[in-house]
C-alpha cells in the first residue's frame, strides 16, 4: 500500500514549481515584486511605515553598511552607489549618495525598489523618503546625484536575532516603467531636479522625516 505522504509529493512539486515561476515573474514587475515581498518577506524586503525623526543619541558601537545598485536589463541606465560602504554608529544619521544616468537617446522613466539584508536588521533601518517606489524620469544623457540619509536604531542591539550583526546591506534595483504619454510624462518626478531639491533641503535643516520599513516575519 502506498504511504500517505507519497501521494502528496506531486502536489508539493506543483506548488514549488508555481512559486518558482512567481519569483521569476515578480522580479520584472515592481508592483508584483512589492506585493510578493510584503507577503512573504522574500530576500529581506521591507514594509513601509512612516514616522517622524526623534532626537537620537548616537552610540559608540560601530556598524558597517554596504550599498548595492542594480538595473533591470531593459532599462539603459547607469546606476551605482557613490560609496561602496560606510562605517557608522547606531543611532547616528549618515548621509550617502547614489548616482544614475540615462544612457539612451530619449527620456525614460524608472522606478526603484529596495531591501535591507540580513533580514533580521531590516526593522531597525530608518531612512528618509528618497527615490524609491515612485516613478522617476531622466532625459537623454541626463544624470542625477541622489542623497540618502539613514540610521540604524540602537534597539537592534537588544534583539536576539540581530544583536550580533555588525554589517548590513542596502540594495536598490531600478525597473523600467511603461513609456507614458507626453502629457503624463510632465507629471513624472524629475530625478535630477528632485534630488537637487532634496539635497538643498537637507543642507538647510537639522531635521528630516525618516521611514522604518519592517519586514513581515
Amino acid at each position: 500500500m502506498k504511504k500517505p505522504h507519497v501521494r502528496h509529493l506531486p502536489v508539493v512539486a506543483v506548488a514549488l514549481s508555481l512559486m518558482a515561476m512567481m519569483t521569476v515573474g515578480v522580479i520584472y514587475s515592481p508592483t508584483l515584486y512589492r506585493m510578493f515581498c510584503s507577503l512573504t518577506g522574500y530576500n529581506g524586503t521591507v514594509r513601509r511605515v512612516s514616522l517622524a525623526k526623534k532626537a537620537i543619541a548616537a552610540s559608540d558601537i560601530p556598524i558597517t553598511v554596504s550599498f548595492d545598485a542594480n538595473v533591470a536589463p531593459d532599462l539603459p541606465w547607469e546606476f551605482k552607489p557613490l560609496q561602496q560602504k560606510v562605517v557608522t554608529h547606531f543611532g547616528e544619521p549618515t548621509k550617502v549618495y547614489y548616482y544614475a544616468k540615462n544612457n539612451s537617446d530619449h527620456t525614460l522613466v524608472g522606478r526603484a525598489v529596495f531591501n535591507v539584508t540580513p533580514f533580521a536588521a531590516a526593522p531597525f533601518f530608518f531612512k528618509i523618503e528618497c527615490f524609491c517606489f515612485t516613478d522617476e524620469k531622466l532625459k537623454p544623457g541626463e544624470s542625477a546625484r541622489m542623497p540618502l540619509v539613514f540610521y540604524v536604531d540602537q534597539e537592534m542591539l537588544k534583539d536576539p536575532d540581530a544583536e550580533m550583526l555588525t554589517e548590513l546591506t542596502l540594495s536598490y534595483t531600478f525597473y523600467k516603467q511603461a513609456d507614458p504619454t507626453a502629457e503624463a510624462l510632465k507629471n513624472v518626478r524629475d530625478l535630477k531636479t528632485g534630488s537637487e531639491k532634496t539635497d538643498a533641503t537637507l543642507k538647510q535643516t537639522n531635521e528630516a522625516h525618516f521611514a522604518n520599513d519592517a519586514p513581515k516575519r
